[in-house]
Order: structure tokens, then C-alpha cells, then sequence
């Protein structure tokens, strides 16, 4: 019997280690969760960017606009690897 390969979720356990999803039902619930989950953390990047980049163009932005904007733009960068992640292994047969 062929086993489903794991998933890699976007989120990982209390503990920080990754989450992996074993299931032969890609359309199943905790699938359309992930997707879910992945959609958003693409969207909110998206917006961060923006805001980033208006903080870069606005000559006047001291360094608290600068280093905010710098934190949020790294959690979404870390965001998106993630996902990039995710669906490499989607992809590729591994997890």
C-alpha cells in the first residue's frame, strides 16, 4: 500500500517544531485549512510590502517607521519562505 506523502503545514506545534499533515484526501479539512492559512499569510505580505515600501518613499519616516517596518517585512518574509516550503514538498513528493 502506497503511503500519502506529509504535508508540511503553515504553522508549527506549541513547542515551534513543524506540523505535517499525513492523509490521502487533499480536499479534506485540515487541507482546505492549510490553503486557507497559506492564502493569508500571502495576502498580509502583500499588504506589508506595500506598507514598507510607502515607509521607504517617504523621505520624512524616522527610524521607529524604518524599524517597524523592517520587523514586519522579516516576519513576512519568514511568512512566505514558509509557504514557499510548504509547497515545495507539495511539489516535490517530500515533506
Amino acid at each position: 500500500m502506497d503511503e500519502s506523502p506529509l504535508r508540511l503545514l503553515p504553522w508549527n506545534s506549541p513547542e515551534g517544531k513543524p506540523c505535517y499533515l499525513s492523509t490521502d484526501r487533499p480536499g479534506g479539512m485540515l487541507s482546505s485549512l492549510a490553503d486557507e492559512v497559506e492564502a493569508e499569510l500571502l495576502s498580509c505580505a502583500e499588504a506589508v510590502l506595500g506598507g514598507a515600501e510607502a515607509v521607504l518613499a517617504d523621505t520624512a519616516a524616522g527610524e521607529a517607521a524604518v524599524r517597524f517596518a523592517l520587523t514586519r517585512t522579516a516576519e513576512s518574509l519568514r511568512d512566505v519562505l514558509r509557504v514557499a516550503h510548504c509547497r515545495e514538498g507539495r511539489t516535490s513528493g517530500k515533506p
